[in-house]
C-alpha cells in the first residue's frame, strides 16, 4: 500500500486527549473491569422530552429533510437573541450579530481560520481546552499561552503579557465558567479585559459553554457581552450541549461583533451545509421555554458537587467547591505527576478522570472530575479514590 506525506497540520497534531483517554478506557473495560468514567464531560442526563418531541415533529416536515439556511434558520438566530435578551441583558441583532453553529467546537475551530493568517500571533489563557491552539495551528498561526494559576484563582495574568505582545496578538482565548478549573470571571476581569483589546485592536474569542450549569442563584456566570465595549472587539460562542443535555445534537451558535460574526459566516458558507432544520427548530423551543428543565439539571449537579467535594474531602484529596460547570478541579495526591496518578485509577481502580497536564503546563499537579454519572456511582468511584 502507498505511503503519502501528510499535511504538516495533522503530521504534528498531539492525540486528541479525551479519545486517547476513551482507548484507554476501553481497553480496561475489555478485561472486565467495571468502569466509572468521569472523563469526558458528555451529560448523562436525558434531553427533556418536550425538545425530543419537538425534533420528532420537526424531523417529519418535507421542507426540513434539504439543505438548511446556512447562517441558520431567521427563528433560531431570533430566538437567540431573545434568549440572550432575557439572560443577559445584552441586545443582539438577529441578522448581524448571530450565527448558528454545529456545536460551539465547530464555531471555534472555524474562527481561527476567518481571522488569523499564518504567522499571527493568538494568547490562550491556560489550563484550557485544547480545541484553543489547535485551530490556531489549523490556521498556521502562533500560539502564546497566558497561564491562570491557582494564586490568582485561576484567572488569566494579563498582566504578564508584554505591551509588544499585545501588539502582536490577534486574538485571546477566554472561557468562563472554565473548562477545566471551574474559575468564575468577575465583572472587573471582564472589564479589564474589554479595555486591553480595546487599547491593543485584540479580538476576544470567550468560551461560554458552561454559563447555565452554576449553583448560586445570586452569583450567576456573565456574558463578555454585558461588560461596557464588548460588542466592540468580542465574539461568544455558547452550545445547547451542556444546558439542554444535548451534547450529540451538535447545535450552538456564536454571537457578538458584527463583522467577525460575518466572517465566520463566511468561512462555514464553504465548509459546511449548516445545521439540520429540525433539531434547530427543536433548539428554538429549548431556548425559548427550557428554563425550568435547566434549573433541574442544576439541582442535580449541585447534589452530586456536594457529595463528591464531601468524599475526596475525606479521601484526603485537596478540590475546590466550584460555583459553576460540571467539573471539580482537584489536586494529584503527593508522589504522583497527574499522568502518574490518572493511570493509576484508570487500570487499578476503573476510574476515569482526565489529567490536569492535559490541559496545559499550568495544569499539572491536578485531575478533573466530571459530574456525569449518578450519585451512587460517584460516590463508588470517591471509595475507590480513597482507597489508593
Amino acid at each position: 500500500m502507498s505511503e503519502f506525506k501528510l499535511a504538516r497540520r495533522v503530521a504534528d497534531l498531539p492525540p486528541y486527549l479525551f479519545a486517547r483517554i476513551d482507548k484507554v478506557k476501553k481497553e480496561v473495560a475489555a478485561r472486565g473491569v467495571d468502569i466509572i468514567s468521569l472523563g469526558i464531560g458528555d451529560p448523562d442526563l436525558p434531553t427533556p422530552d418536550f425538545i425530543i418531541d419537538e425534533l420528532c415533529r420537526s424531523a417529519r416536515k418535507p421542507a426540513n429533510h434539504r439543505y438548511p439556511d446556512y447562517e441558520g434558520l431567521d427563528e433560531f438566530r431570533s430566538a437567540v437573541a431573545n434568549w440572550y435578551g432575557r439572560r443577559f441583558n445584552v441586545s443582539l441583532d438577529p441578522a448581524t450579530e448571530v450565527v448558528n453553529l454545529i456545536g460551539s467546537k465547530e464555531g471555534i475551530a472555524h474562527f481561527a481560520l476567518a481571522v488569523t493568517d499564518p504567522g499571527d500571533v493568538n494568547l490562550v489563557c491556560t489550563p484550557n481546552y485544547p480545541v484553543y491552539p489547535i485551530a490556531t495551528d489549523f490556521a498556521d498561526g502562533e500560539t502564546v499561552f497566558i497561564p491562570q494559576p491557582e494564586s490568582n484563582n485561576f484567572l488569566p495574568l494579563l498582566d504578564s503579557v508584554s505591551d509588544e505582545m499585545w501588539q502582536r496578538a490577534k486574538s485571546i482565548y477566554v472561557n468562563f465558567p472554565n473548562n477545566p478549573t471551574a474559575a468564575m470571571a468577575t465583572p472587573e476581569f471582564f472589564q479589564k479585559l474589554v479595555d486591553r483589546a480595546r487599547e491593543t485592536n485584540t479580538i476576544i474569542v470567550h468560551d461560554a459553554a458552561y454559563t447555565e450549569i452554576y449553583y448560586d442563584d445570586n452569583n450567576k456566570p456573565l456574558s463578555i457581552l454585558e461588560t461596557p465595549g464588548a460588542k466592540d472587539v468580542a465574539v461568544e460562542f455558547h452550545s445547547l450541549s451542556k444546558t439542554y443535555n444535548m451534547t450529540g445534537w451538535r447545535v450552538g451558535m456564536a454571537v457578538g461583533n458584527p463583522q467577525l460574526i460575518g466572517a465566520l459566516g463566511n468561512i462555514k458558507t464553504n465548509v459546511d451545509s449548516g445545521c439540520f432544520q429540525a433539531v434547530q427548530e427543536a433548539a428554538i423551543l429549548a431556548l425559548n421555554e427550557g428554563d425550568a428543565a435547566v434549573e433541574e439539571n442544576r439541582k442535580v449537579y449541585r447534589k452530586r458537587r456536594d457529595v463528591m467535594v464531601k468524599a475526596l474531602e475525606k479521601a484526603g484529596i485537596e478540590c475546590r467547591v466550584p460555583d459553576a460547570t460540571i467539573y471539580l478541579w482537584a489536586k494529584v495526591p503527593e508522589g504522583y505527576t497527574s499522568a502518574e496518578f490518572v493511570t493509576k485509577m484508570i487500570e487499578e481502580k476503573g476510574v476515569v478522570i482526565t489529567p490536569g497536564s492535559g490541559f496545559g503546563e499550568p495544569g499539572e499537579g491536578f485531575f478533573r472530575i466530571s459530574l456525569t454519572v449518578p450519585t451512587e456511582r460517584l460516590e463508588e468511584a470517591a471509595s475507590r479514590i480513597s482507597s489508593l
